[in-house]
């Protein structure tokens, strides 16, 4: 399992994406969240089918506020069964330190 996950901003409006590769061999479940300012999230499921082929996950668009740095992504790729056994999380970057 791969995966690469980002926060994208674009005409007022910010979402989360992760990328991923599935090669484990089995269908897999994602959850995908996007936390911003005020402890606002956005969350969403995405079925993972097996194989090698590139796909995505997204959240829909929100009315960004604050600024891009105010938010964070964060995919979980799991086994859908009942033990949910955790195989990879996928993070955005964290903003650069600022001087102060």
């Amino acid at each position: 399992m791969e995966a690469q996950t980002c926060v994208l901003v674009g005409e007022g409006r910010t979402w989360g994406r992760s990328y991923y590769r599935n090669t484990s061999g089995r269908p897999l479940e994602a959850v995908l969240t996007v936390m911003g300012p005020a402890g606002r999230t956005v969350q969403i499921r995405c079925g993972i089918n097996a194989g090698d082929e590139p796909g995505l996950c997204e959240t829909p668009r929100e009315a960004t506020t604050g600024t891009p740095d105010d938010y964070s992504a964060v995919a979980e790729f799991a086994v859908p069964d009942d033990e949910g056994a955790l195989l990879l999380r996928s993070g955005s970057n964290s903003p650069a330190p600022r001087d102060g």
